[in-house]
């Protein structure tokens, strides 16, 4: 059982710091010509889009990356309890 737990914890929180790096990456290369960039934005993107077409559109603020970092962190103290 700890394996399973140790496993969901590092899983959440390096989705957590994929996440913050898209977030990052945004600023530094929008368009996403570097490869590290697309590679970021093709880990995370399956999880932001669901998010993206629920919240309502706030012009050039994207607040998917916000929403799911505050929902892993939910997560990943639900797991470590």
């Amino acid at each position: 059982m700890a394996f399973v737990r140790n496993f969901l914890e590092i899983l959440v929180l390096v989705l957590w710091l994929l996440v913050l790096g898209r977030v990052l990456v945004s600023w530094v290369d929008p368009m996403a010509r570097n490869a590290i960039s697309r590679y970021v934005v093709a880990l995370t993107e399956p999880l932001l889009a669901p998010i993206r077409r629920l919240l309502p559109r706030t012009g050039m603020i994207d607040f998917s990356p916000l929403i799911l970092m505050l929902g892993l962190g939910v997560l990943l103290r639900f797991v470590s309890l």
